[in-house]
Order: C-alpha cells, then structure tokens, then sequence
C-alpha cells in the first residue's frame, strides 16, 4: 500500500510514517517544502503525481491562541489546506483519513460526546478544523475523520514536555482541574490510523487513549509521579487560572465506543501509554 502523510514534522506525522515503514507500506513524506497543502494546484499535481491509495492527512495549523489573531492563515491551512487534499484524493479516487479535534464541540455538559453529535466550535482553531471536516464529507466517500485530543509525542512540543520542564524549574505549580478530557499518545494513534488505512470502514470517529477521563491537573500530577518530580501542584479552575486568547471546552471527553464496534481496536491506557512516553525521553523516574 502507498501511502501519502502531510505534516511529517509534527508530532503525529512522523509516527505514522514510522508505522508504515514497520509494515512494509510505502510511505510519501511530505512537509510544506514538498508540497504547500494550501496551493490548490500543487496538490492535485503531486497526488496526481504519485498516486497513493492512501492520504493520511496531519498536516495542521494547532497553536490555538495564535489562531485568534491569524483567523486568515488558521483558514487557509485547516479548511482550505483540507479541501484541497479532499480535492485531489477524489481526482484519484483515493482513501483519506483527516485528523479533527475535540476542539469542535462546545465543551458544555459532561457526557462524552459522539461521533454525530452536532459541532459548535468555541474559538477559530475548532472552527477551522470543523469546516476541514465538511470540506471531507462533502467531497468523499472514502474517508475517515478521526477526533482526537490532549496530544503528545515524541516530535515537537505537548503538554507532557512543558510540565516537564516547569516541574524541574518550580517548586510549586496551579493547573486548571475543570478541562476534563483523555490524552492521546501519537505512537499508539498511529498504529489506529495505519489499521483503518488498511480497512474499508469509513466513518468519523473518536480516538484517545483509554484509562478514563481526567483534568490537566490530574494529568500534571501523575507525569510528576512518573517521573520522580517533586513539584507541588495546585488545582485552579479556568476563570481562576486567567483567561486566554481562545476559549477552551470544559468537556473534551469523547466517546470512543465505535472503535470497538468496528473492529478496532482502542489506544492503551493514557497511564501507561504515558509510562512508555517518558521511558521513551528518559524523563521515566528510576
């Protein structure tokens, strides 16, 4: 199988790509440098081009503050960039599997939202990824929109390394405790994202790992744990922690019982999962 992978410098890019060298797949890297996904007509040249059966598309604009201010560029990378790749995968008649975020649902209540639940973006990041959403579903049959949330991987910067390096520079720390979500750790996404390449069962669904779900402040405190960090942490609600330029969901838990029901098989245990990340960064406490 040959398959195309934007945004192979981002975290979730690279351990795709990695993923399907593992599995003797053919893996078409491409950064902005090989192919710019907001020139309408060098994408469709370069999937033209190299005809594969699969685009897995990463390739994002995700610093959700900045995007408040560059409504424009936040646009033209995550709606147009997409449809532009939707585009061209229909000229070939390709499969294409988009990465789409929690960030698309309001965040209000506490029951964990669904694949078909009705969208209403808080801020233009979750606006920008919902319209690359539309932009799929309009143009394809063959595709898969994958939810995911609270990232972190081995390439580039999350949460995870953040805390790291304010634990070893603070003795005391607040992290807001009313965001209540899962991690998703990219190593294990990738293997999903590979298995549905490999598949036929189209749909839009949700993927983090499993474990249950918890605040930013749970997860501070058992990355701190993990790896042997003394640092006193402090829960403080959102409107206490200070307003940012973008309005975070409350509620980012997502139902992710349409794995299990197709045949996929869920993400591990975002404890362990986190386990193998900071042994992975030699960051894991002796």
């Amino acid at each position: 199988m040959k398959v195309l992978v934007t945004g192979i410098n981002g975290q979730l890019g690279h351990d795709v790509v990695n993923e399907l060298t593992k599995r003797h797949h053919t893996a078409i890297s491409t950064d902005r440098d090989e192919m710019d996904i907001t020139n309408a007509g060098q994408v469709l040249a370069f999937v033209k081009e190299n005809v594969p059966d699969v685009v897995i598309h990463c390739a994002a604009w995700t610093a959700v503050d900045l995007a408040e201010e560059r409504i424009d560029d936040t646009m033209k990378v995550n709606a147009s960039g997409t449809r532009n790749i939707a585009t061209a995968c229909k000229e070939i008649g390709c499969k294409m599997i988009y990465i789409s975020t929690d960030y698309v649902f309001d965040g209000e209540g506490t029951v964990a939202w669904k694949p078909d639940d009705k969208c209403n973006p808080l801020n233009i990041y979750g606006q920008s990824k919902y319209e690359g959403e539309v932009a799929v579903r309009e143009l394809l049959d063959k595709y898969f929109i994958v939810r995911i949330a609270w990232v972190f991987g081995i390439n580039g910067n999350n949460f995870v390394k953040t805390m790291l390096r304010l634990g070893k520079t603070h003795d005391k720390l607040t992290v807001v405790s009313d965001q209540i979500g899962t991690p998703t750790y990219t190593y294990d996404l990738a293997q999903l994202l590979v298995d549905m390449a490999e598949s036929d069962k189209y749909g839009t669904y949700h993927a983090t790992n499993e474990g249950g779900y918890i605040s930013w402040y749970d997860f501070t405190c058992e990355i701190y744990r993990q790896a042997g960090l003394k640092t006193k942490v402090t829960p403080v609600t959102t409107a206490e922690y200070g307003l940012s330029k973008a309005a975070r969901p409350f509620n980012s838990r997502l139902d992710k019982s349409k794995l299990v029901k197709n045949g996929f098989t869920p993400l591990p245990a975002w404890q362990d999962a986190l386990n193998r990340y900071l042994h992975e960064i030699g960051e894991l406490a002796d």
